[in-house]
């Protein structure tokens, strides 16, 4: 599986998308400092808010593969310039998050993503699953095994 870093404001759904792509029981928890997990680095909001942290995001994506720029559908603005991708060496994706909520609008928050620059845009809801298996598709190398492939796999075994 390609490493992905996760990029967003506070409240984006950074952790939260990060527990469900590893398949774990979603819960509040807020961020306090750089989680490195083995295919998954999940960054504080505020590394991406604040200019003097925003040079440790650079630094840490260097450590991934793909770098992902969240947005949530409830954003009532982009934190990302035009074309910032740009300046990236990595695959950058756009993810919408919480794309579930009545109040979201997941259409406005793709439009900021493909102004950034984001070529591939992913929609998620953490809660429902939805887009998730696109999103770990995406991420697959060659030889990857896929969790709902294990558990076929056993299923088909019994």
């Amino acid at each position: 599986m390609r490493k992905i870093i996760f990029i967003g404001r506070s409240e984006a759904g950074k952790t939260t998308l990060t527990q469900a792509l590893k398949g774990e029981t979603i819960t509040y928890h807020k961020t306090q400092y750089v989680n490195n997990y083995d295919v998954i680095i999940d960054t504080p909001g505020e590394y991406a808010e604040t200019k003097t942290l925003g040079g440790a995001l650079a630094v840490y994506s260097y450590e991934a593969d793909v770098v992902g720029l969240l947005i949530s559908s409830l954003e009532p603005f982009s934190l990302y310039p035009p074309c910032i991708c740009s300046i990236c060496n990595r695959e950058v994706i756009g993810i919408v998050t919480k794309i579930d909520h009545p109040k979201g609008s997941p259409k406005q928050a793709a439009e900021w993503l493909r102004l950034a620059g984001c070529e591939k845009i992913f929609f998620v809801s953490s809660y429902t699953g939805e887009g998730i298996p696109e999103l770990l598709e995406h991420l697959r190398e060659e030889g990857d095994v896929l969790p709902w492939e294990e558990a076929k796999a056993r299923d088909n075994a019994i």
